[in-house]
């Protein structure tokens, strides 16, 4: 196989990856109408892949999925890219290690957006997942890469898979496309958590050396190796 088929092939996959993705945002609640999006990137190249702007979740097909590069210009596609476009790229660039991000509008983090407020780790699944605090990025404009600079800005010294945009919703990242949907569904559910707990008195914080703890043996023991 040649360079351009080995190219070609990858993002055919990510294509229906990325399709398939958008299904489990919907399955999980954590949008609406069209909101939200998944995109991937594609290994060793200066491309990624995204859903386009404004298509209905049950609309969505591999075939609709559109190629940018990486300052967000349409490369291979029949659709206008999500408006995070800007906002992915953004992160590709500056976070290699960064293979797939994802946004939702998911209610209880938007509502954690609205009050501009961190959420504080006080359960063991947010240390497992996020290594401490969900925090909050600061508040940027839809349509340019501000949102992208927020979420750099706000990820770059920190272990959380996840940053809430203030008076915007969340952001998530990972290694691979599934693994940021992975935090975007976690994300959602320990912010509903904790706001109800919050219903019935002071949640405890869990205390740094036992997050340090519990999120290094989830990275390095939890599951099949």
């Amino acid at each position: 196989m040649t360079a351009v088929q080995d190219v070609v092939s990858t993002i055919r996959t990510l294509r229906r990856e990325v399709a398939e993705l958008h299904t489990e945002l919907t399955r999980n609640r954590l949008v609406v109408w069209t909101a939200g999006n998944v995109s991937a990137r594609v290994p060793g190249r200066d491309l990624l892949v995204i859903k386009p702007s404004g298509v209905p979740y049950d609309g969505l097909t591999e075939d609709l999925m559109v190629v940018t590069d990486l300052e967000g210009g349409l490369v291979d596609g029949e659709h206008l890219p999500s408006s995070d476009t800007a906002a992915h790229a953004y992160v590709y660039r500056h976070l290699p290690e960064v293979g797939g991000v994802v946004h939702t509008h998911s209610t209880y983090a938007c509502a954690w957006a609205a009050l501009g407020r961190p959420v504080p780790c006080v359960l063991t699944m947010m240390a497992d997942e996020f290594g401490g605090d969900i925090p909050i990025g600061p508040f940027a404009r839809i349509g340019d890469d501000s949102i992208g600079r927020g979420i750099v800005e706000t990820l770059r010294d920190s272990r959380s898979r996840a940053v809430i945009m203030q008076n915007h919703g969340p952001f998530t990242v990972g290694r691979d496309a599934r693994e940021a949907v992975k935090a975007a569904v976690m994300c959602e559910d320990v912010a509903r958590t904790t706001y109800l707990a919050m219903q019935l008195g002071d949640p405890i914080r869990i205390p740094d050396d036992d997050i340090h703890a519990l999120f290094d043996r989830y990275q390095n023991v939890y599951g099949q190796h």
